[in-house]
């Protein structure tokens, strides 16, 4: 993944934290010294066991720790890793293993986007959301006053390492968050993956069957994978997975990022799907669908209290994906298939046809 491109590297499914990712790695890759970033929820769990157990396998290994939390995603918290790396003597032999949910991903691989002018980074995803979504792709970058994710840089990893017992230590709330992204791909890109949640997998998964997960997880990051095989830095196809997310987004700005990513991404779907009706003639049942597997999943489908539609739509003109100065939102034709604007899957949206699907 991307396939045949110089950037290609393996998903691997089912390994086990800590020892089964340090032998892995020592054994794949031999080098000597190991960054691995977390956070301070999940560092005591996997981070520095993991440190320890490459320790003993006989490399260098760091564990460093920064506050958990999407308000830690930040310029300062990727200055403060990397002055830390350079004080520990860390050089371009040295590679990054960011071990946590989404945010420590993006954080940590943006330090090994920028730190040395780029070393590199391995991702083991700790929550749903990281191993279906942000582990696979190489978006990286941390979030400013004005909105999420505008600083970044593309660094695809060399290797993702998925152990699913990490599932078991998360809330059920968690859980839900990346049933989000896994919805989405099923809107995108695979009805039959739609149609399976609408029937009994969705329940499957939440309950945490490994046999569901790995075929989720599996089934996915397969999907992303195509994606960006295609498109690795989203000048076109790729702006199809950003369904959900202009109006996500912007939630998760206006609310000072109080929702989860999957929970602001969820009511996103809602909005975006009732606006592709609208606006480009999708199925007028679509958003009733995708807000009824959404409530299933126990993932919130209208805005939240003091949330307002003005504040959003305000919002969605900060966003990155903002082109000529016109809001671009990725909109189903159908269940499974996007359009497509001159050449383009972000497709410009006016602010009062945004603020009528914020309306309904």
């Amino acid at each position: 993944m991307p396939g045949g491109s110089p950037r290609e590297y393996e998903i691997v499914l089912g390994i086990e934290l800590p020892n089964g990712v340090a032998d892995d790695l020592v054994r794949w890759q031999g080098a000597q010294r190991w960054a691995v970033i977390t956070d301070t929820r999940v560092g005591p769990l996997y981070g520095e066991p993991l440190a320890q157990a490459l320790r003993d396998l006989g490399v260098e290994a760091h564990c460093l720790e920064f506050p958990a939390g999407e308000q830690s995603k930040t310029r300062e918290t990727v200055a403060d890793l990397q002055d830390r790396l350079i004080d520990l003597r860390y050089g371009r032999d040295s590679w990054v293993i960011a071990v946590g949910g989404g945010v420590v991903g993006d954080v940590a691989g943006f330090v090994a986007a920028t730190l040395f002018r780029g070393i590199p980074c391995v991702q083991v995803p700790t929550t749903l959301l990281a191993m279906v979504d942000s582990s696979v792709g190489g978006k990286t970058g941390v979030d400013t006053s004005a909105g999420k994710n505008l600083v970044g840089a593309f660094l695809q990893p060399r290797r993702v390492l998925v152990d699913f017992e990490t599932l078991s230590s998360l809330p059920r709330e968690e859980i839900a968050s990346g049933m989000a992204e896994i919805i989405k791909y099923g809107v995108i890109l695979d009805a039959d993956l739609f149609e399976s949640l609408e029937g009994d997998f969705l329940e499957a998964t939440l309950t945490g069957s490994e046999a569901a997960l790995s075929r989720i997880v599996a089934r996915s990051c397969d999907l992303k994978a195509t994606v960006v095989s295609l498109d690795e830095t989203e000048g076109g196809y790729r702006q199809i997975l950003n369904f959900g997310h202009t109006v996500g987004h912007a939630i998760e700005a206006v609310q000072a990022y109080g929702l989860r990513h999957g929970e602001a991404v969820a009511i996103g779907m809602v909005v975006e799907a009732r606006l592709a009706s609208q606006k480009i003639g999708a199925p007028d049942d679509l958003a009733d669908r995708i807000a009824s597997l959404c409530a299933r999943a126990g993932l919130p489908t209208q805005l939240p209290p003091g949330c307002s539609a003005d504040a959003i739509v305000k919002a969605a003109f900060y966003d990155k994906k903002v082109r000529r100065g016109e809001i671009r939102c990725a909109l189903p034709n159908t269940l499974g298939t996007m359009s497509v604007w001159n050449g383009e899957y972000g497709i410009p949206v006016k602010a009062e046809e945004l603020m009528a699907s914020l309306l309904p």
